[in-house]
């Protein structure tokens, strides 16, 4: 079946079977392995993606499903130079990155907050990252560099 969406700001349309999911249209059809499968039943994160503005876990998403939606995957986030945004420069600096299976699913998820909540708590921040899960950080240095990087983006405003 042929499926159009809008895919980190760019129009696509692929032929896929209308029953695999959206982590796979997007890891084995558009070769965009950013997002990781972990669990395949939507308790890691690991695949997070942004989808019409929310946060959603790709692996319990079918495919069909994204058709006319706008979907935001960790390729599409970037700063203007094409290279890191302040994101993802945040959780280098604050030593979030570990293994990396988690962190794309993790900056994902603190975009999405970003996007609802410019000014989140600490608190809202665990809660927003509550669907992701970290082997290696313990969360306290995710939860630094999103709060770093809302901060950054107040003051840039």
């Amino acid at each position: 079946m042929q499926i159009e969406f809008t895919l980190n700001h760019k129009p696509v349309a692929v032929e896929a079977p209308a029953d695999i999911t959206l982590l796979t249209l997007l890891r084995d059809y558009l070769n965009l392995t950013g997002s990781k499968e972990g669990c395949s039943v939507g308790e890691c994160g690991a695949c997070s993606v942004i989808m019409d503005g929310r946060l959603v876990n790709s692996c319990l998403v079918l495919a069909p499903q994204a058709g006319g939606s706008e979907i935001i995957t960790i390729e599409g986030i970037r700063g203007p130079d094409g290279g890191p945004n302040d994101m993802q420069e945040n959780f280098i600096t604050y030593g979030a990155v570990q293994c990396g299976i988690c962190i794309p699913g993790m900056v994902i998820a603190g975009e999405a907050l970003l996007m609802q909540n410019p000014n989140p708590t600490r608190t809202e921040i665990r809660t927003a990252l509550a669907g992701n899960l970290c082997r290696c950080t313990g969360y306290q240095q995710i939860v630094d560099a999103i709060e770093a990087t809302a901060k950054g983006r107040r003051v840039d405003e």
